[in-house]
């Protein structure tokens, strides 16, 4: 019988810099891991314990997974002091992920904050493997600063691919910034999107995605049509310590993909 609380053994294969306190961890699991985007995964330190993270890599390869993390705890600080190749245990994957299948024949807005792209980043594999799918793709990411965005060689590069639109922006410009300077709720204006055949995904810090979801709401867009990854306070990812508690729900068996219809007559959902 499977041992869900057992680790699948990995090794950490390369480590790549992102922004000052962001690094993507590309992890070479010993036997080939699936995945669904928007799905979470347990990462094991041995020795120090293990903390919830959505891969933020192609769902598509099987034979290794790229974790972007932020430096804000125990485990991610010493994630974030280790060298390569050593061992790590992968537990998961957990939750329910993004439902592609009703994303067909749409525009999608997706809407990012800070290391809240991790995510959207796979999701974004998904949808350029299948870009003939769907009517267009728009992505609309906001950074604290120009050396905060993650993935500064990979942004350009998607804005190029057919069917796709780009806007970034800074909260805090420099002289050496071009773009549009503001919060990301700023760049969500004139949107290039048919409100009548849209759907909006947003990730980012809860503050972030308060502001946001009430932007979409007052452009038109409907509750049932924005959804959001709501990766808070996640533990066991198997509903049963309770931290990750949301009302009716928990985050990690019923989520983390929610839509708003779901989740607006809830209290607290930003905290």
């Amino acid at each position: 019988m499977k041992n869900i609380y057992q680790p699948k053994e990995a090794i950490l294969e390369d480590i790549i810099t992102e922004s000052p306190t962001i690094k993507t961890f590309v992890i070479r699991p010993k036997e080939a891991f699936e995945f669904k985007t928007g799905q979470f995964i347990e990462l094991t330190l041995p020795g120090a314990g293990e903390a919830p993270f959505t891969p933020s890599s192609d769902p598509n390869v099987k034979d290794k997974i790229d974790v972007t993390i932020m430096n804000v705890g125990k485990v991610t600080s010493l994630l974030h002091s280790s060298g390569k190749n050593i061992p790590l245990g992968i537990r998961g994957p957990f939750g329910k992920g993004y439902p592609l299948e009703d994303f067909k024949g749409k525009d999608i807005l997706i809407v990012g904050g800070g290391v809240g792209l991790a995510p959207l980043r796979s999701l974004l594999f998904s949808l350029f493997s299948k870009i003939d799918d769907y009517n267009k793709v728009v992505l609309r990411y906001g950074a604290r600063t120009a050396n905060d965005i993650i993935y500064k060689g990979s942004i350009p590069e998607w804005g190029k691919k057919k069917k796709v639109d780009v806007v970034t922006t800074v909260d805090v410009g420099t002289p050496d910034w071009k773009g549009n300077v503001g919060l990301v709720t700023t760049i969500l204006k004139d949107l290039p999107v048919d409100m009548k055949k849209a759907i909006s995904i947003v990730c980012g810090p809860p503050i972030m995605m308060k502001f946001v979801t009430l932007k979409l709401l007052d452009i038109g867009f409907k509750p049932k049509d924005i959804y959001l990854s709501m990766e808070k306070n996640m533990s066991c990812g198997l509903g049963k310590c309770g931290h990750c508690r949301l009302g009716s729900y928990f985050i990690c068996r019923d989520g983390p993909v929610f839509t708003y219809e779901q989740l607006k007559d809830t209290r607290d959902i930003w905290d």
